[in-house]
């Protein structure tokens, strides 16, 4: 009797190490359900990467945390969309706490810009509903040299941000000018910046397709990658731990935030579009949070949180969230991307985001939540 309890204890540590070791995603991404299989049969031409990382404890010393890849190379180009949007957030709000008279709900204006708005404000809008104009704004306040320096003085590399978007001339290396104002008078000038120009960047699959429009004109060429925006899944993915949990990381890889502009990034990554003030009927609860909600309307349920920032762009599909599971006790990080562009033509609006990549990351979410669910109950 006593040899039999024994084998069960054994057993049963034995269960709890191999459900912690075990990788979620071979079981899944073997998964029959058809919103999986049908990328996985045709894996080659969706360019699929994917980093999760179990949270499995947390203190003020750092993470105990289990992380698995999928087909993860930070060579493979993949266009990174709106995912840029959310460095430059982090940033812009460690650069606004570094001056003196302002703070990030000073309004501002960019020079030849009849909006005003607050750092709060444009970040706001970023992860909301993913507004360009709020990031092409924080893009003319940091300045892209900027921006590469800094990433790379906090350990997030491979990246290279390169551009605005949906903008003219979106290389220019010349910003505007930003005014601060408090009551109608100017309290902080901030001139231009002239950058270095942008450099074609080295790296596997920059050319891309086999044509690409421009205006309405079918150019019968791959499409040349090669000068844009560059945020692999693996920066994005230590990005967000470093947001996260920056007790895990040394003071010189932190974000130098103070509390309040700390307390509102973590409430703002995980807003829904209506409680921001957007209307539900346009922009859903998974309008932007493409993991488990993307390919539905219904409202996410309190007790789950989702932090994250996707984008979407060129056929290319990403998502990088940190979802918390509060009633059962479940925390992980998610990056992944998928390229959904049967035809290989750039720029014509014919992507299958619907159809099929939205859900394959909704149901990757989900199943990578069920699964953690199914473990959880195993260990306990």
């Amino acid at each position: 009797m006593k040899y039999l309890c024994f084998t069960l204890v054994l057993f049963t540590v034995w269960s709890c190490q191999k459900n912690e070791d075990q990788d979620p995603l071979q079981g899944i991404l073997g998964s029959e359900h058809p919103a999986i299989q049908s990328v996985m049969d045709n894996l080659d031409s969706h360019e699929v990467q994917i980093i999760v990382t179990r949270i499995l404890d947390h203190n003020d010393q750092g993470i105990n945390a289990v992380t698995h890849r999928f087909q993860v190379d930070d060579k493979a180009y993949f266009y990174p969309a709106s995912t840029v949007k959310f460095p430059i957030a982090v940033l812009a709000l460690e650069k606004v706490n570094s001056l003196k008279l302002v703070t990030s709900q000073t309004p501002y204006t960019v020079l030849g810009d009849s909006i005003s708005s607050t750092i709060r404000d444009d970040i706001k809008a970023i992860f909301s509903v993913s507004d360009n104009a709020s990031y092409n704004r924080l893009y003319e306040f940091l300045g892209r040299d900027y921006i590469n320096a800094k990433l790379k003085q906090k350990g997030l590399q491979p990246a290279r941000i390169s551009h605005r978007l949906e903008t003219k001339n979106p290389l220019n290396p010349k910003t505007k000018p930003i005014v601060f104002q408090k009551e109608n008078d100017s309290v902080y000038q901030l001139p231009y910046q002239v950058n270095s120009e942008v450099q074609h960047i080295a790296l596997k699959a920059l050319q891309k397709g086999i044509g690409y429009y421009k205006s309405d004109s079918l150019i019968h060429t791959p499409m040349d990658f090669s000068k844009k925006n560059y945020l692999p899944v693996s920066t994005l993915h230590e990005l967000m731990k470093r947001v996260q949990f920056p007790e895990s990381y040394n003071e010189n890889q932190r974000f130098m935030l103070n509390d309040s502009d700390k307390e509102f990034l973590l409430d703002v990554m995980q807003i829904v579009p209506r409680k921001a003030g957007f209307n539900e009927k346009e922009y859903h609860d998974g309008y932007v949070k493409f993991f488990m909600y993307g390919d539905s309307k219904k409202r996410i349920p309190d007790h789950i949180n989702i932090s994250n920032k996707v984008g979407y762009a060129y056929g290319y599909l990403t998502d990088c969230a940190f979802i918390q599971d509060h009633d059962n006790g479940i925390s992980f990080i998610v990056t992944a991307t998928i390229h959904v562009n049967k035809n290989r033509i750039f720029n014509d609006d014919l992507y299958e985001y619907e159809s099929i990549g939205i859900p394959f990351l909704a149901e990757l979410g989900r199943q990578l939540h069920q699964y953690y669910m199914d473990s959880e109950t195993v260990e306990h």
